[in-house]
């Protein structure tokens, strides 16, 4: 599992920079600019998983109380003028000197951390709804609520998602989720129709040639990108896509750079190596011998598993555009520092599973 890691991180720096240079060049005067601190994330990140790797993963349960307390204050912190950053309209910074910190991404981890305590010492009452199943609820959409204001709605789809799979493998009711899903739909449709750049997004979705200069402009030179790639790409370093077609190439759709370059073969040996990663963290999670454990694994895969299907999604053209990063190899600070050290808890959990 270290070994897939670090081979992802290791494209990742390398994409980073492919992708990056010309833009980097262009608005910093510094082709390295990107890379030089995606370097600096994945040492801080690096440090971060190998400590989180030598903490026994059970200390992590009599603090998560003060781990989702922090993660709230930050997420309100962020909503106040002044101190939240507004990039790329949503409000989901902190500015901290030179750089920023993005709360969002602590919750996730500190929200996985907090609902496997609660799902394994709670499990025998995870089937009455009023006992169990309601309090992790209302826990989950009061993040999700908060994360919802900046606005993040990719975010918050990954909070939700994996929340969901830890309450349903816990023991949760069928009729519950059911029920749950009319309300989520419901919910869903109202978030679109309250905001209408998504109800652009999703007609941009449907059919981006309608509007090619406008919302349909990055799902449509994101397609630009992937297609000419072919079977072995247009070669590392060649994408014509990154010289200002694709806005910020390095972020949210490094894929479809990657596709371009490398192909189809490269883009697939990604995906293996995503698969093979969900797979070992699942038998982690299958093996480890106590219920927090095994929920803080299943967390853990779920999270960034989820996350990867649906950057990949978005940047194939599968589902509506919405802004999320690709675990590993998207240029950002917080995301890649809090996802090496939720692998390094993962990594842990690893240590004390029968494989």
């Amino acid at each position: 599992m270290l070994t897939i890691i670090l081979l992802l991180l290791l494209i990742g720096i390398v994409m980073v920079y492919s992708s990056s240079y010309i833009w980097a060049d262009y608005k910093y005067s510094d082709s390295f600019y990107f890379v030089k601190r995606q370097l600096l994330f994945s040492g801080v990140g690096v440090v971060g998983m190998f400590f989180f790797m030598n903490i026994p993963y059970n200390n992590w349960a009599k603090y998560s109380r003060i781990i989702l307390f922090v993660c709230f204050g930050l997420l309100l912190l962020v909503l106040i003028p002044g101190i939240g950053l507004t990039r790329g309209g949503a409000q989901s910074w902190i500015g901290v000197g030179a750089f920023s910190i993005q709360p969002s991404e602590f919750m996730k981890l500190g929200l996985i951390i907090f609902l496997s305590v609660y799902l394994s010492t709670n499990q025998k009452y995870i089937t009455s709804f009023k006992k169990g199943f309601f309090p992790a609820l209302v826990l989950v959409f009061a993040a999700f609520g908060l994360i919802m204001l900046q606005p993040d709605l990719g975010t918050g789809m990954v909070l939700i998602l994996t929340c969901m799979v830890m309450i349903f493998v816990s023991g949760a009711r069928i009729s519950h989720f059911i029920g749950l899903g009319v309300l989520g739909l419901v919910g869903f449709a109202l978030l679109i129709i309250s905001a209408p750049y998504r109800i652009s997004r999703i007609t941009a979705f449907l059919n981006p040639w309608q509007d090619p200069l406008g919302d349909g402009f990055q799902i449509i030179q994101s397609l630009y990108a992937i297609g000419p790639g072919g079977l072995m790409g247009v070669g590392l370093g060649n994408s014509l896509q990154k010289y200002f077609y694709l806005p910020e190439p390095q972020t949210d759709f490094i894929f479809a750079i990657l596709g371009e370059e490398l192909g189809f073969i490269g883009g697939t040996i990604l995906l293996v190596l995503f698969v093979l990663l969900f797979w070992r963290g699942l038998r982690v999670s299958l093996e480890v011998p106590d219920p927090f454990g095994r929920l803080l694994a299943l967390g853990i895969v779920s999270m960034l598993t989820i996350q990867v299907m649906i950057n990949i999604s978005v940047v194939i053209g599968l589902i509506p555009v919405t802004g999320i990063t690709l675990p590993f190899l998207s240029y950002g600070g917080s995301s890649l520092t809090l996802t090496l050290c939720s692998v390094g808890i993962l990594l842990n959990i690893s240590r004390s599973a029968k494989l």
